[in-house]
């Protein structure tokens, strides 16, 4: 019996991505079929490369296929493409080359929300994603420590007039760090901090990049109202700490995102928990639970819980984020269980409107 690729393409319909709850083949997402006497071979290409169901698919895939009368070999290429985001009814102009903007915000200081940024860069750009890092806490910017760059400096490209980012693991970074001094204040109203964005936004080398992670301000102010509507938002990610007060702060900050009509991606709940190394046993310090609350109150994804740790917190002070130098640890697999998590949010976002094909 003759195979067509008619015949896989056809049975490769009955395969839906279980986020965006429709068929791969109408997703456009089957690339390159070839079928050679019995056997087939074919590309699926995902939405991004840290996409957390990639088996699942794949499996799916492989028994459709296989489920075709006389197919022999199946050789199926994982690939991804992360998709832009449509910018039809989005005021904010794009940046060139810039696919995904994805702002990290708190409703408040000290719940590890630079931390959370720096590891959610570093293990989307562990995955194979261009991945860009951009400061925007004018007035305390830390990132530069975290990512063990406080030394660097910025190249300009005299031709351009443009900032040259500085890039570590992997990541294009930039940061109001890198344009003072350690021990310096910056006492700014908030036009000069929105303009300080404009300018790390617009006159910036970014390149291709598939996600910018901005690193917001903490708090619900002006100056995070006035950054929120400057930057061309795929969607934020709110960070906050277990117990209830926290959780009744990050309402507020999902309140002004929404104002804004910016989609929230999710939330991550950071010090969730503390896991004696001694006896294993888990103790939530700071209460259990208000991530979920929170989201299941809101109606918004829940993207994980990071623990409470030491090692967290020295290699951060280091410039080694978690995820870099422990790869291996809990506390690294559970920023990458987030960082898959923000990807699916943001490749479910880009998807809720129809896309132009010239960004597809």
């Amino acid at each position: 019996m003759t195979i067509t690729n008619e015949q896989v393409v056809e049975a490769l319909r009955t395969v839906n991505d279980p986020d965006l709850h429709k068929d791969l083949v109408s997703l456009r997402m089957i690339k390159d079929v070839v079928v050679d006497g019995s056997n087939v071979a074919f590309s699926v290409e995902l939405t991004t490369p840290a996409c957390p169901l990639k088996a699942k698919i794949e499996g799916d895939c492989r028994r459709a296929v296989s489920a075709i009368p006389g197919v022999g070999e199946i050789s199926i290429n994982m690939t991804s493409n992360v998709r832009a985001t449509d910018r039809r009814g989005i005021e904010q102009a794009p940046l060139p080359g810039v696919r995904n903007i994805v702002a990290v915000a708190s409703g408040k200081g000290g719940v590890g929300k630079s931390t959370v940024s720096a590891n959610l860069a570093c293990a989307l750009a562990q995955t194979g994603a261009r991945v860009g890092l951009m400061d925007a806490d004018i007035y305390g910017p830390s990132i530069p420590i975290i990512m063990g760059v406080e030394d660097a400096e910025v190249g300009i490209d005299q031709i351009k007039q443009q900032i040259i980012p500085v890039e570590r693991y992997g990541v294009k970074i930039v940061s109001m760090g890198f344009l003072q001094h350690a021990t310096a204040a910056v006492i700014w109203r908030g036009p000069m901090v929105s303009k300080a964005v404009q300018q790390f936004l617009r006159d910036v080398q970014w390149g291709e990049i598939d996600y910018l992670i901005v690193d917001l301000p903490p708090g619900t102010g002006d100056a995070q109202l006035t950054l929120a509507q400057a930057i061309p938002l795929t969607g934020a990610v709110i960070v906050m700490t277990p117990q209830d007060v926290a959780a009744s702060v990050a309402v507020k900050a999902i309140a002004m995102f929404r104002r804004l009509d910016v989609p929230i991606l999710g939330i991550v709940e950071n010090m969730s928990y503390f896991q004696c190394p001694t006896c294993n046993t888990r103790h939530d310090i700071f209460s259990h639970g208000g991530g979920h609350d929170a989201a299941d109150a809101l109606n918004v994804p829940f993207l994980g819980e990071i623990p409470l740790d030491a090692q967290i917190r020295a290699e951060a002070d280091e410039g080694t984020p978690t995820v870099v130098i422990s790869p291996d640890s809990p506390q690294a697999l559970a920023f990458r269980d987030v960082a898959e998590g923000v990807a699916q949010q943001v490749s479910i976002a880009v998807r809720k409107a129809p896309i132009p094909l010239a960004m597809a």
